[in-house]
């Protein structure tokens, strides 16, 4: 009989390349990953791993064995959710990855009333960008994410993940208040063309969506400096370095310093998407966090 643990960590070599990445994302000593897989080879009676310089990869048996193991692994997992709702139960042990605003905004806020709700629930929560979060749930590393998607961005999400619509949130162009447009309504990119930016680095969801803001004026916009938490973009914009663009969601009091502009043509719009394995729907403990996540997110829809 094939050992499903083993299989999991198998199947974790094969995601991430390695003993020591497959050990460090499941939380085990690689020495017990490589016990797990030789267990796994004894019990198929094929070699299922091999030597490549200083590294491993999967035979080609290795690799039948996850590809089918994974159906196996995701028919146990929707076994397993079907018969807590069977008993109505909201149990169990969630992973969530969030992004930070979200973690902000809306994880934090929900989670002490989920656990005292729910005494049978436990939660481990890790912040991690979009496409990192796609790839933990994708991959059964997390049972849930929350990601964002910005207008036209694309952002690929995986035939069998359901998505869910949590919120939508709206960001802001944050000046000085002796900035020049301070005292403006709104402004469009086009009123922004000569301005200095503090922006998240390069390769990031909203940095690619400042970029297309500009699509219509020709000029990209002028990067004077990156940080990744929007708190830092704050604290710079408050020291008169630039402006910014941060979204409402999870976004601290500006204060008297600062002024929070709306931006058209386009509006920075974007949708806060919940993301989980469908072999989880019909989980008791998935709807719960859902349902919680959705009630916050009330507050930061526009």
């Amino acid at each position: 009989m094939i050992d499903l643990g083993a299989l999991v960590s198998l199947r974790a070599v094969s995601t991430h390349g390695s003993v020591v990445a497959a050990a460090e994302a499941l939380g085990f000593s690689p020495s017990a990953v490589s016990q797990q897989v030789k267990r796994l080879e004894r019990q198929t009676g094929v070699p299922l791993l091999e030597r490549v310089g200083r590294g491993v990869m999967l035979t080609r048996r290795g690799r039948h064995l996850v590809d089918v193991g994974s159906r196996l692994l995701s028919d146990l997992e929707e076994i397993e959710a079907g018969l807590h709702a069977q008993a109505d139960a909201v149990a169990g042990h969630l992973r969530i990855a969030a992004f930070s605003t979200a973690m902000r905004g809306l994880v934090a806020p929900v989670v002490r009333d989920l656990v005292r709700a729910h005494p049978d629930l436990t939660l481990s929560l890790a912040e991690r960008e979009p496409w990192d979060t796609i790839e933990l749930v994708a991959t059964g590393q997390h049972e849930l994410g929350l990601v964002h998607r910005w207008g036209d961005v694309p952002l690929a999400v995986p035939a069998h993940l359901d998505t869910l619509l949590v919120a939508r949130d709206l960001a802001e162009v944050i000046v000085h208040r002796d900035h020049r447009l301070a005292d403006r309504a709104g402004v469009t990119p086009h009123d922004l063309v000569s301005e200095s930016w503090i922006a998240t680095p390069e390769g990031t969801i909203c940095r690619q969506w400042l970029r297309r803001m500009y699509d219509g004026t020709g000029r990209p916009p002028r990067i004077a400096h990156e940080a990744i938490d929007f708190d830092s973009h704050l604290a710079l914009v408050r020291a008169g370095l630039g402006i910014a663009l941060v979204p409402r969601l999870g976004r601290s009091p500006l204060g008297d310093d600062l002024v929070a502009l709306s931006a058209t043509d386009p509006a920075p719009t974007r949708d806060v998407i919940a993301v989980h394995r469908r072999s989880l729907a019909a989980s008791p403990a998935v709807s719960a966090v859902l349902q919680a996540l959705v009630g916050a997110g009330g507050g930061a829809q526009t």
